[in-house]
């Protein structure tokens, strides 16, 4: 399983979302810092989620690392999200 699929799976399992979209944005890092040949180092995340009502967007993104867990997080070197019920 790659990196899309397990953030992907993970975050589905942990936050039940309506909507959810992994998009590997790392080929548009091209020789940035963190880019990493074959891409799956660059991650912009959309997750609509009744889990995240009444959240402040830091506890939103606490959720998502959590749901990530710290193996994958640390596998990825940027994530960006758009995170709302």
């Amino acid at each position: 399983m790659n990196r899309t699929q397990q953030i992907e799976t993970r975050l589905r399992e942990a936050l039940s979302p309506r909507e959810l979209t992994v998009i590997d944005d790392s080929e548009s890092h091209r020789g940035h810092g963190g880019y990493q040949e074959g891409g799956e180092s660059h991650f912009h995340v959309i997750i609509r989620a009744d889990a995240f009502a009444g959240q402040s967007r830091i506890a939103r993104h606490r959720m998502v690392h959590a749901a990530l867990g710290p193996d994958l997080v640390k596998a990825i070197h940027a994530l960006s999200m758009d995170l709302d019920t």
